[in-house]
C-alpha cells in the first residue's frame, strides 16, 4: 500500500488545485513521495498544456500596475469565463504584472521572459494553466511612461474582472479630464494618438479603397476628389485620438477638450480583452 494519508493528498489538491482522482493517482504512483507527486502532476498539466496549444483564449482580464511615471498593462487570456472569474487565474494575472512592471516590459516577449519568483513568467504561466485546466496566454503588455499617467479599468460585465484597461500619458493638472478622455479612449478605441502618427500608406490604402467604393457607389468622375477626401478625413477621425468627436460631446474633438482643460496627451494604450 502507498505510504500516504487523506491529509496529503488533501494538502497536494491545496497546494496544486487539482482533482482528487488526479493527486490520488499521483501519490500512488510516486509511493507517497509528496515532490515526486508533485512533479507527476505538473508534467500530466504540461502535457495537457500541449494538447491545448491550438484553443481559443478568447476571455481573460487586464491588470495595471502603477509606480512613479509609469504604468504597466497587460492582457491575460484564458479560454471560458469560469476561469477569468476564478481566484487562482486572478493571482496568476497579479503576479504577471508584477513581474512585467518590475521588468519595464514594453511587450509580452520581454515580460513572458522577465523573472518571477525564481523562474521565469512564461514558467510560470505554463505552471499555473497546467493546474487550472486550460490554456493561459499572455497576448499584450504595454508600459506607458509620462508627467502623469491615468488609468480607467473596465468591466464589461460584473460578474466578470476588467476586460477593458486604459493608460494615458499627459502633461497639466486636470486629473479629471485626462480620466474622462481615458473612459472616451475605452469606448471609441483610436489606433494612433495624431493624424500624424497614422503610417502614410494607411492613408492611401484607405484611399485607394474609398476611391474604389465611390467609383462603384456611381459617383460623378468630377466629384470623386471632395468626396474622396471626405471619407478619408473621416477615416482619420475614426482612427486619431486628438481627431476624434469626444464621446460626453460630439461638437468637440478630443484635443480640443485636451487643450481647454490645460492638458496634453502625450500617450496611450488599450487593451481589450479578446481584441
Amino acid at each position: 500500500m502507498a505510504n500516504f494519508t487523506i491529509a496529503d493528498i488533501k494538502a497536494l489538491r491545496e497546494q496544486l488545485g487539482t482533482g482528487m482522482t488526479d493527486t490520488k493517482k499521483a501519490l500512488e504512483e510516486a509511493d507517497g513521495d509528496l515532490t515526486k507527486a508533485t512533479e507527476l502532476l505538473r508534467l500530466k498539466g504540461a502535457k495537457g498544456n500541449a494538447k491545448r496549444a491550438d484553443r481559443s483564449t478568447s476571455e481573460g482580464v487586464v491588470v495595471a500596475r502603477e509606480s512613479a511615471g509609469a504604468v504597466t498593462l497587460i492582457e491575460l487570456a484564458c479560454e471560458t469565463d469560469f476561469v477569468a472569474k476564478n481566484e487562482r487565474f486572478g493571482a496568476l494575472a497579479d503576479k504577471v504584472a508584477d513581474a512585467a512592471a518590475a521588468a519595464g516590459a514594453e511587450n509580452a516577449a520581454i515580460a513572458l521572459a522577465s523573472p518571477a519568483g525564481d523562474q521565469t513568467v512564461a514558467d510560470l504561466i505554463n505552471d499555473e494553466a497546467a493546474i487550472i485546466g486550460e490554456k493561459v496566454e499572455l497576448r499584450q503588455v504595454r508600459t506607458l511612461t509620462g508627467e502623469h499617467i491615468e488609468v480607467y479599468l473596465h468591466k464589461t460585465s460584473k460578474d466578470l474582472p476588467p476586460q477593458i484597461g486604459v493608460a494615458v500619458a499627459y502633461t497639466g493638472d486636470d486629473q479629471a479630464t485626462a480620466r474622462s478622455i481615458a473612459q472616451h479612449i475605452s469606448f471609441a478605441n483610436p489606433t494612433f494618438l495624431t493624424r500624424a502618427d497614422i503610417p502614410a500608406d494607411e492613408i492611401e490604402r484607405e484611399r485607394a479603397l474609398v476611391t474604389e467604393i465611390s467609383r462603384n457607389e456611381g459617383k460623378p468622375e468630377a466629384a470623386l476628389p471632395k468626396i474622396v477626401e471626405g471619407r478619408v478625413n473621416a477615416y482619420v477621425k475614426q482612427v486619431s485620438l486628438l481627431d476624434q468627436d469626444y464621446a460626453k460631446d460630439n461638437k468637440l474633438s478630443v484635443e480640443k477638450v485636451a487643450a481647454d482643460a490645460g492638458i496634453v496627451i502625450t500617450d496611450f494604450a488599450r487593451f481589450k480583452v479578446g481584441a
